[in-house]
């Protein structure tokens, strides 16, 4: 069979159809990242990662997934076990790895590098809540390239845990977060930074949800004060001051030079 696959709106190699892909040409099926021209292919996938990007016109043949589609859908088990297939995006030159999985962790075996990769990007939503976390540290330090860690809950980010994680090499900036306002994470984050310099750090702080503006204001001055870089996430995206407020802390020739008072 020919086999199109259809990435929507990522930015982002897509590893769901990257599995779909490996799976397929084990069968000895042909594979082709496609367009919203669609060509004479016997079966389309698809995947949409955002809501709000547009949906083009799509073939009847086809099964579509992902966060912005059918959050849902998930892969049938033969397809969620086939390791990534880099040939379908060979201009990247990093690999998709994670050691967990799911709101309530479930350790995973690592996949497969890509060849040309030359850090790592990994998925883990909670990557110490996993208890086989120090063993995953281990092989990240084995591979030897820099990673970009993206969920690093600092409630549970012990003295340990945190130097562990200073000796890894990093693409980037570790993200944090502080979310929910009542959690005060000021003096958790004073023992972070004793071991991992603030530098290092970038917290996403959602505002827009259960928050008001002096509690947003609190959590950011917070993080300028530790020097850890704030970064704000508007839970509704076309409220004014929400838009603001983001605007004003995510650029940061403004925010290290203008008062919130003063923007405003």
């Amino acid at each position: 069979m020919k086999i199109g696959l259809f990435d929507i709106d990522a930015k982002l190699p897509n590893l769901a159809l990257m599995k779909i892909s490996t799976y397929h040409k084990g069968k000895g099926d042909q594979v082709e990242i496609t367009t919203p021209i669609f060509a004479n292919h016997d079966k389309y996938y698809g995947s949409k990662i955002f809501k709000f990007s547009t949906m083009p016109l799509l073939p009847k043949n086809i099964i579509i997934g992902g966060t912005g589609y059918q959050v849902e859908l998930k892969l049938p088990a033969e397809i969620e076990a086939c390791q990534p297939d880099y040939e379908l995006y060979p201009h990247f030159d990093f690999s998709w790895q994670r050691f967990s999985i799911g709101c309530i962790i479930k350790p995973v075996s690592p996949m497969n590098l890509n060849p040309k990769g030359k850090y790592i990007y990994l998925l883990d939503n909670n990557f110490f809540a996993s208890p086989h976390w120090n063993e995953a540290l281990l092989y990240l330090m084995k591979i030897g390239q820099p990673v970009q860690f993206e969920g690093v809950d600092v409630r549970i980010l012990t003295s340990e845990k945190a130097d562990r994680l200073n000796k890894i090499k990093l693409k980037g900036q570790i993200h944090i977060a502080w979310d929910n306002p009542d959690d005060d994470l000021y003096s958790r984050l004073k023992e972070v930074i004793k071991i991992i310099p603030a530098y290092k750090l970038m917290c996403y702080v959602l505002i827009g949800f259960n928050t008001s503006e002096e509690q947003d204001l609190y959590r950011i001055g917070k993080l300028r004060e530790l020097k850890i870089d704030p970064f704000v996430m508007p839970y509704d995206k076309k409220n004014q001051y929400q838009k603001r407020l983001s605007r004003w802390c995510n650029m940061k020739a403004i925010f290290k030079t203008v008062k919130w008072e003063d923007y405003n």
